[in-house]
């Protein structure tokens, strides 16, 4: 009996514990981030808006890779498949392609991932609808191994393969780890810095305090005292508080200047840019073209291959990926180069003097008509 009453105190006590820290959190305003918050911090909105507007201005292409009788294997585009253009048009949802990846995209990031639900015809695929992954609840085995889950939404029950799935740093395969439960406390940091900003400008700059007497006031004095205090921090215009005899001010805070605020903001921006992996240059509008080609790499591409992963595994039918033609999706990142003239310009310049692009190829990326060049430029050597 003595063992059962040992651990009945022990689980009164964790539960004493919890309680304090709900309440102790309670009491200093910490709560759990949440997108709304999140998007609140600029240098974290500002990351997320280049690499979602990045990734909305790439097209996504099907290809198909076939082999060849000689064993050689011929791979082209297939650009009349009617998912192309759910994919990078009209989704068939009520948000257009640029809307659905940047909704997709946020998910990925603030969420357990984005996302959505594929419509299909028979073996026809006829839409793709973004779903809000809070709206989106996981039912899982128990097994470690042989793993496998339904999504639940409005209390309807679907298969995996009924749905698009974005997912980072996931383990199971059904969600994934957002960068707010991830990193948490950096964010927390970056929203209440925002907030006692916030206090600031509203009390004018103001410190906090609280003032000492050394006679006691009746309460007419101790209200209209406070009624003049509320003034002073309540609005911007020039109050004037008369503190009389007896009556001391004494300060309870640090202003900004004192508390390095500006400085604390700078490093709070450079350590949320670095969970995205992108160059805070870009944040700040004074990035390099070296800047720039560093943070598609590290930033957008990994994310572009988790979504070119994920439509190869759910938006393909089974006979498309096996057997002598296999198809697959990827995005053409050459269009990122359409902003740079000149780079692109210089690329195609050098495909061509190399040989492995003709004109009227070049023509038909610049989406201009041939010229009806077809022709194959060979080097001449003079034998003595």
């Amino acid at each position: 009996m003595g063992l059962f009453r040992r651990k009945k105190k022990q689980e009164e006590r964790a539960e004493d514990v919890q309680a304090d820290e709900v309440l102790l959190k309670a009491l200093l305003g910490i709560g759990t981030a949440s997108k709304e918050t999140a998007l609140e911090i600029p240098a974290l909105a500002g990351c997320l808006e280049y690499i979602t507007n990045t990734i909305s201005m790439i097209p996504v292409k099907l290809y198909k890779e076939e082999k060849q009788a000689d064993g050689e294997r011929k791979v082209s585009e297939v650009p009349d498949d009617s998912r192309v253009k759910l994919l990078n048009d009209e989704t068939g949802d009520t948000l257009d392609a640029v809307q659905f990846w940047k909704a997709i995209v946020t998910d990925y990031f603030l969420g357990k991932g984005g996302y959505a639900y594929i419509g299909k015809e028979r073996n026809r695929f006829t839409g793709l609808y973004y779903v809000d992954e809070e709206c989106v609840s996981v039912n899982k085995n128990a097994d470690p191994i042989f793993k496998d889950y339904q999504f639940l939404v409005n209390g309807r029950t679907y298969r995996p393969y009924e749905f698009l799935k974005i997912l980072r740093k996931t383990k199971d395969g059904c969600q994934g780890i957002s960068i707010i439960k991830e990193h948490e406390t950096i964010i927390n940091v970056g929203y209440n810095t925002l907030r006692f900003e916030n206090s600031l400008v509203k009390k004018g700059g103001n410190k906090r305090g609280f003032l000492q007497s050394e006679n006691t006031l009746d309460q007419p004095s101790m209200d209209a005292l406070k009624k003049a205090w509320n003034n002073l921090y309540g609005n911007s215009e020039e109050n004037i508080i008369i503190l009389n005899k007896g009556l001391k001010f004494q300060e309870a805070s640090n202003t900004s200047v004192e508390m390095q605020l500006n400085e604390n903001k700078e490093t709070n921006s450079t350590e949320i840019c670095k969970l995205f992996n992108v160059p805070e240059s870009i944040i700040k509008g004074t990035a390099s073209a070296e800047d720039y080609v560093i943070g598609f790499k590290v930033a957008v591409m990994p994310v572009l291959r988790a979504i070119e992963c994920a439509l190869n595994r759910d938006f393909l039918l089974e006979r498309e990926k096996r057997g002598s033609t296999i198809y697959y999706w990827a995005f053409d990142t050459k269009e990122i180069t359409k902003g740079d003239i000149k780079t692109r310009y210089e690329a195609y310049r050098t495909a061509i003097e190399a040989n492995f692009m003709q004109v009227d190829e070049v023509r038909y990326l610049e989406d201009m008509e041939p010229m009806g060049l077809n022709f194959i430029k060979m080097g001449l050597h003079l034998l003595s």
